[in-house]
């Protein structure tokens, strides 16, 4: 399945989600297309790579697309996660109640800092970054998140790598190196509102040659 299809099913899945929640019990490529922002030709594409679970002239049933969709992303079970910085955003990450209801676990909260040991945050303790080895054990961590700053990203993602995780989602504002086999989302958010920047920027340019 392209990467590109990967990074969309849990837009839709949301879509579908909201969808179940008014009552909504089939849906149209068209409607969800709308709602999951994407066009519906892309959204036919992508789904096909889940098989055919569309009826012509009906459209899909919401359930059994959230199952299908579900499966494929592989939320039948319930991961693990560490978390690695808990400054501010690794506080918020941490408090974020959208990971348990999606099945991912906040096993664990890991810092550098000798003096946070022990401090509660979201109702778990801080733990030195030198435990790490054995939270991924006893916990059965597959999922690694990196919220430290730039500078200690990379020694962190070592670590984890060492400790056998392969999944690492990197909130640090730098690019990780790692092995063939480790996959990394990085998530920057400066970068989106970089981006953001750009397009009011182009917007109000435009504004500004548009003649009276």
């Amino acid at each position: 399945m392209p990467e590109a299809t990967v990074a969309r099913l849990p837009v839709y899945l949301r879509a579908l989600n909201a969808l179940a929640e008014t009552g909504r019990t089939t849906v149209s490529s068209e409607a969800l297309a709308t709602a999951s922002g994407v066009g519906s030709a892309k959204l036919r594409k992508d789904l096909s790579h889940l098989g055919s679970y569309g009826t012509r002239g009906v459209g899909y049933d919401v359930q059994e697309l959230v199952f299908h969709i579900s499966r494929a992303l592989g939320l039948g079970q319930r991961w693990s996660v560490v978390l690695v910085g808990v400054g501010n955003l690794g506080q918020a990450l941490a408090g974020y109640g959208g990971f348990d209801d999606r099945g991912f676990r906040i096993a664990a909260l890991l810092d550098a800092d000798p003096a946070r040991t022990g401090e509660l945050v979201a109702g778990l303790p801080i733990r030195l970054l030198s435990d790490l080895a054995d939270v991924v054990r006893d916990e059965g961590v597959s999922i690694g998140l990196i919220a430290t700053p730039a500078a200690g990203a990379q020694d962190v993602c070592d670590r984890l790598v060492a400790c056998g995780v392969r999944s690492i989602l990197n909130f640090a504002p730098t690019v990780l190196q790692v092995p063939e086999d480790v996959d990394v989302r990085r998530v920057d958010l400066s970068n989106e509102l970089q981006i953001l920047s750009f397009h009011e920027h182009r917007k109000a340019a435009e504004a500004e040659v548009v003649p009276a």
